[in-house]
């Protein structure tokens, strides 16, 4: 996975809209089961080509929700985040 929603995902709708390769599925269609938004990891391009941050993450209304994750199997991704920041689940946007 490229990007995380964390369990303190409102289901607010907000990163869903903003998702340019329609990645993100709310709690109805997450393969998990969980009452959470959910990022499909062979997808997420973490918005390379599209924006200059995940969008998800800054329209995202919750501090902290969406997090870096491992690199799945989607075509792009972030070059300047480090393995430690994905392994950490460092918050996308402060």
């Amino acid at each position: 996975m490229a990007v995380h929603i964390g369990d303190t995902c409102i289901n607010c709708g907000a990163c869903i809209d903003e998702c340019p390769v329609e990645a993100i599925v709310d709690e109805d269609d997450n393969p998990t089961g969980e009452e959470i938004y959910y990022v499909y990891n062979d997808k997420c391009v973490e918005c390379v080509g599209h924006h200059d941050e995940p969008a998800c993450a800054t329209a995202c209304p919750t501090e902290g929700c969406i997090t870096w994750d491992a690199i799945g199997g989607s075509p792009s991704h972030r070059e300047d985040i480090t393995d430690e920041q994905r392994a950490n689940k460092v918050p996308v946007v402060d």
